[in-house]
């Protein structure tokens, strides 16, 4: 979401621009975590026929497929990785909604697919942002818990309705706290990495003005 793997160089710093750059994302995590969050308890708490769940998830992919794309990293090459899993996730919600009659195996798979997909790169990511969020590891938790869904999904494509709202309510829920706390550590980056900065003294015993943070501060 904010980096790829080969995006981030072993030695990078983080940039007061780059902190800023990335701290820009915090309003459409946090917004996005919320919508999830409502979705999740509506999910659970609504008699679903088949049709209208497989809308409601696929409503949810083109939700998140349009987040996602919006979402900017570090550098361009991150946009590019974004705007390619929005596309996907886009992509999975319109087929979800316009299939045809669509049963409880059709829902299970697109739904499995979706999340192991989203989850593999969800962890991808947090390990190339290790160098740039502190708190990186809080999107190794959201691939964490998207893998198991996804794979829980698959494993039983016949599975019963109740057992598709199960799954899909938790991961909304789930994944929707984790972004909100996400998008607050997003929005104080740019004050981390001043107080960085501000912790490394220069030779002469006055802080430097060093233009990138500290390896050593993260």
């Amino acid at each position: 979401m904010f980096a790829v793997p080969g995006s981030v160089p072993f030695t990078y710093k983080l940039t007061r621009d780059a902190a800023k750059r990335v701290a820009r994302n915090w309003w459409a995590l946090l917004f996005s975590g919320v919508v999830l969050i409502v979705a999740g308890f509506l999910i659970f708490s609504i008699d679903w026929t088949i049709r209208e769940l497989a809308t409601f998830i696929g409503a949810l992919f083109i939700f998140q497929g349009v987040v996602e794309a919006l979402t900017t990293g570090i550098d361009a090459r991150v946009r590019q990785a974004n705007v390619i899993a929005g596309l996907l996730s886009i992509a999975a919600g319109v087929l979800i909604i316009v299939w045809p009659e669509p049963g409880l195996l059709a829902v299970a798979i697109i739904l499995g697919a979706w999340l192991i997909v989203m989850g593999t790169l969800a962890i991808t990511g947090a390990f190339a942002a290790r160098k740039v969020l502190p708190n990186w590891w809080l999107l190794l938790v959201v691939g964490l818990l998207e893998i198991p869904l996804g794979v829980l999904a698959l494993a039983n494509p016949g599975a019963t309705l109740a057992a598709l709202i199960t799954v899909g309510g938790i991961w909304a829920i789930a994944v929707g706290v984790m972004r909100v706390v996400l998008a607050f550590e997003v929005k104080g980056l740019p004050d981390y990495v001043e107080q960085a900065f501000a912790a490394v003294p220069s030779s002469n015993g006055v802080a430097s003005d060093h233009k990138t943070a500290p390896a050593s501060a993260r």
